[in-house]
């Protein structure tokens, strides 16, 4: 299984194993991460599962597609590298992935 890297706001990291073809966002709700909320369960209806995706990552891990750029537009302190975790699906190259939380979601 993948191993998935979280960073809080405050630096606090936790690694956890993520199962391949889930999400980083369904991994971070399964292992209770803080600073993921995720309101509308993973519809992309909604900006509460925003990261930063580590810059080492952002090639691997692929840009937003338009659905998800719209609802960035909701997030708090949107950035080059954010994405919704909701969208972003776990594969076995993705061994290692880093994301960052923001201070606050929407």
């Amino acid at each position: 299984m993948p191993n998935i890297t979280f960073i809080d706001a405050q630096g606090e990291s936790r690694t956890v194993e993520a199962e391949t073809g889930s999400t980083v966002m369904e991994t971070a709700i399964r292992n209770a991460i803080p600073g993921i909320e995720a309101e509308c369960g993973g519809a992309c209806a909604c900006a509460t599962c925003h990261v930063y995706v580590d810059d080492a990552w952002t090639a691997a891990v692929g840009p937003a597609e338009h659905m998800e750029e719209d609802m960035l537009d909701f997030a708090f302190d949107v950035r080059p590298n954010s994405r919704l975790s909701c969208q972003i699906r776990i594969r076995d190259d993705l061994d290692g992935l880093v994301v960052r939380t923001p201070a606050r979601q929407g």
